[in-house]
């Protein structure tokens, strides 16, 4: 199951040659032996944004609409231990949650994944070779209510003044930048948008760019 192992002579890779043209469907092919494994390249669902936006809370309820054919993952979940490099790509964290969503979808579901991350951080890592697609719709939220948000967040999340402003830079690079990037991020504002709705346009959004359509 896990593509980045050859089945045949059992070799890792930690770059995976994918043939996304072969005629019976995607293959990984081995460097070593040449063996060609039939693999499910499918698309890969980012709901991101600043925290505030409300991914947790929408991701919670995007698993009473969409978990008969999607699987609906937290981001956050992983973010611990070894796992918390100092880059500022974080690349060991995304790399790993890239293999698992690669290998989530050898079961024939995309994978829906909740939680902070922007383009360059996915599309040049090796897995990335491992999805036909990877869209990304990001949350967004008006300065003050999303700053108002992080107050109000528990203490042992550790929202004080400084790390507010920061992630308000940060809001407004996503806000500025989205249409930029590339892939370009879709945008929904969640700012006096009740929780329900929000969770609709999101699953709405997530199988509209699993067929492969936009914002």
């Amino acid at each position: 199951m896990n593509p980045l192992i050859c089945p045949r002579c059992g070799d890792f890779t930690d770059r995976p040659a994918v043939d996304a043209a072969a005629p019976a469907g995607a293959v990984v092919c081995c460097a070593r032996c040449g063996h060609r494994a039939p693999f499910r390249r499918l698309p890969l669902l980012c709901v991101t944004g600043p925290s505030g936006t409300g991914k947790s809370t929408v991701a919670r309820l995007l698993l009473e609409r969409l978990s008969a054919e999607f699987v609906v993952l937290e981001q956050d979940l992983l973010w611990t231990g070894g796992l918390r490099d100092s880059g500022t790509e974080h690349s060991l964290f995304r790399t790993t949650w890239l293999r698992t969503a690669a290998m989530i979808h050898q079961n024939g579901r995309p994978v829906v994944l909740c939680g902070t991350v922007v383009p360059p951080e996915l599309e040049d890592l090796p897995e990335r070779a491992l999805f036909s697609d990877i869209r990304y719709l990001a949350l967004t939220c008006a300065p003050d209510v999303l700053a108002a948000r992080l107050r109000n967040r528990p203490a042992w999340r550790e929202w004080d003044e400084p790390r507010i402003a920061e992630m308000l830079d940060y809001a407004r690079w996503v806000g500025e930048t989205a249409h930029e990037m590339d892939p370009p991020v879709d945008l929904l504002d969640t700012t006096r948008v009740p929780v329900e709705r929000t969770a609709g346009e999101v699953a709405r959004w997530v199988v509209r760019a699993a067929a492969g359509g936009g914002a």
